[in-house]
């Protein structure tokens, strides 16, 4: 292998891990089409793929390195660099909606939209979590808005418009982080390196569904052996993906319990059922001969060939809402007899407009000594046309905080867009303001806001960014995530003041000032008015000297005040009390009862009560003279 020439730069391998089988592409741009030189195909000695998700690395790596030395033994070139394509059927779909209220009315831009809808695409997100237990890393595969509102009005785009509160519902479709750590660790095990990856419904719709096509509403439906992966497109753009449970080998599974064979011969018998109208030969379990015709062996698959047809038209509605314009069959199931016409009559279609893909391919791919009008081939030619002629965004590098980014989406790309396919949510790129503490003080409610986020930093080309910044090939992006603010705290001191004399009740338990307040806590105050300062005594003045009196003078009288009494006198708890004259001359409040009511403060475990005639008032209630006082336990 020594005389293999280096992979050239604009040479494209690109790899179809399968369910039943790998396949290789190779190929190079010429013009504006693909030059297919060679192909490939292996299948799996056993099952290595479960519903076409990587069950055993090793083997899929070595599988993958069979085909590529085939290739490699050929063509004379070493084969490094290899485009691949995640499976669609580990697509996970889901719904998400966000909010976004402004202090006042103003216009709404483009930086407040990428906002908006990477809110709604995080909440999204935030649900699929929820619903599978433990948090697991998802990249977006793309997203779209299916309804904006602004002031509850509904929109069809925000953009200029000026209100106080918007909100968006998207549509969000994600990808497992597993499934692309094993893709990319299968790939390293066959000695290759990840040049770019795609989804495998969005490749096939590359090679079936040109995009000059895309502005009609049309449907690719790639029929595996595991599931059935099904991408729709309109208006030019790729808007939706979903799959089907039912799909090639369960076909294949009803052959094997009518004639009584192996899963390898029902595969057999499945494929010649398209093939041709003789008889088919083979052999069963036992031993015994069997001659089945295609109309005997049609006869065997109706159940799942029906059930396969309605969960295809199913899932397309689900997503599409009505019948496409078209719809196009890939992969090796869709040569199934009966399968076209079922599939037209579940939607109501006219069968003329349900088609065998393939006869687009040549409008991006040709060859000079290779038949590549086959559905089966969608997904492997799709691949290496996406990647050979930049359908795809994922086919040229961005450069994320200096490693490669992983890019799913078709279209143009946003700052905003490569931070979520990348594992990012909205905290991530907005940060969110500290939990707030919300206290109730002297039965007032109190909201004590918690600390502002510091901001992300966004910079693409070291020049400072926004999430709306469109993002093209070789671009390099800093993104350092927005820290959180920390959550609100107060002290019972910090909370009430310096200035803050008395004491006060935290849940109905007498705290120090230096507690820390938690969420929900009820303080109620007593306050006292401080102490006067002591007042330094001053020097005796010098008696002054006795004058004898002058004749005729009258004596001077001198009156002592007469003592205020100051008492207090009222009922408490159903008993006369009195109080002394306070040494200030002030007045006595509810609070000054507490020590007389005989209850434990220390040791509440109930609210406490506080009546004056009957009435229910506060720590701060000025007495009066003969009023009538209740504190008591509730």
């Amino acid at each position: 292998m020594a005389d293999l020439k280096a992979q050239e730069q604009e040479l494209v391998y690109a790899l179809d891990i399968g369910t039943r089988s790998v396949v290789g592409v190779v190929g190079r741009p010429v013009g504006d089409r693909l030059k297919v030189l060679d192909v490939e195909m292996a299948e799996h000695g056993k099952r290595a793929m479960m519903d076409g998700q990587i069950d055993d690395i090793k083997q899929v790596g070595a599988l993958a390195q069979t085909v590529t030395q085939r290739l490699e033994s050929r063509l004379g070139i070493r084969l490094e660099r290899v485009c691949v394509a995640a499976a669609g059927r580990a697509l996970r779909t889901q719904a998400g909606t966000f909010t976004l209220e402004f202090p006042e009315e103003q216009s709404i831009d483009a930086e407040q939209i990428s906002r908006l809808e990477a809110g709604a695409v995080s909440a999204a997100e935030e649900t699929l979590q929820s619903d599978g237990g433990s948090r697991r890393q998802m990249f977006l595969v793309g997203y779209t808005v299916a309804q904006y509102r602004l002031d509850n009005y509904p929109l069809a785009n925000l953009q200029f418009h000026t209100g106080r509160k918007v909100e968006a519902d998207v549509v969000a479709t994600f990808l497992p982080g597993e499934v692309v750590e094993s893709l990319y660790a299968a790939m390293r095990a066959a000695g290759l390196q990840v040049a770019s990856m795609t989804l495998e419904p969005i490749a096939a719709m590359n090679a079936a569904i040109p995009a000059e096509l895309r502005l009609l509403n049309l449907a690719l439906v790639d029929v595996g052996a595991g599931t059935t992966d099904i991408a729709l497109c309109r208006d030019g753009s790729v808007v939706g993906y979903t799959m089907a449970t039912v799909a090639g080998d369960e076909v294949t599974e009803a052959l094997m319990r009518a004639y009584l064979v192996d899963f390898k011969t029902a595969e057999e018998i499945k494929r010649a059922m398209g093939e041709s109208e003789d008889l088919i030969r083979c052999r069963n379990i036992l031993g015994q001969e069997e001659r089945i015709s295609a109309a005997e062996a049609a006869q065997a698959i109706e159940e799942p060939l029906a059930r396969l047809a309605e969960a295809i038209a199913k899932q397309i509605l689900s997503v599409n809402g009505t019948a496409p314009s078209a719809v196009f069959l890939a992969g090796g199931g869709s040569k199934l007899a009966g399968l076209r016409e079922r599939v037209a009559d579940k939607l109501k279609m006219d069968e003329k407009r349900v088609a065998i893909a393939g006869n687009n391919f040549a409008l991006s791919v040709f060859s000079e000594t290779l038949e590549l009008e086959r559905p089966e081939y969608a997904t492997p030619l799709g691949i290496a046309i996406s990647a050979g002629l930049g359908l795809l965004n994922d086919s040229y590098v961005v450069m994320l905080n200096g490693q490669s980014a992983k890019l799913f989406r078709n279209g143009v790309l946003t700052l905003q867009d490569i931070l979520l396919m990348n594992g990012y949510t909205y905290s991530d790129m907005v940060g969110k303001t500290g939990k707030s503490l919300n206290l109730t003080v002297d039965g007032k409610r109190v909201v004590l806001r918690g600390e502002p986020a510091v901001p992300a930093v966004l910079e693409v080309n070291d020049e400072e960014a926004s999430l709306s910044t469109v993002i093209h090939a070789g671009d390099h992006v800093r993104f350092v995530p927005a820290r959180s603010g920390e959550a609100a705290h107060r002290t019972l001191g910090e909370l009430l003041g310096a200035g803050f004399y008395g004491k006060a009740l935290v849940n109905n338990a007498l705290a120090s000032l230096d507690t820390a307040l938690e969420q929900g806590d009820v303080v109620l105050t007593m306050r006292q008015t401080p102490p006067a300062a002591p007042v330094r005594a001053a020097e005796p003045a010098p008696a002054p000297e006795r004058s004898a009196p002058t004749a005729g003078a009258a004596p001077v009288s001198v009156k002592k005040p007469a003592a205020s009494s100051g008492e207090l006198h009222i009922t408490l708890n159903g008993e006369s009390l009195t109080l002394p004259a306070k040494d200030e001359g002030g007045p006595y409040y509810l609070m000054d009862l507490l020590e007389y009511s005989g209850i434990d403060f220390e040791n509440l475990d109930r609210a406490v009560r506080l009546e004056v005639n009957g009435e229910e008032r506060g720590f701060q209630h000025e007495l009066k003279q003969q009023d009538s006082v209740n504190i008591s336990l509730t």
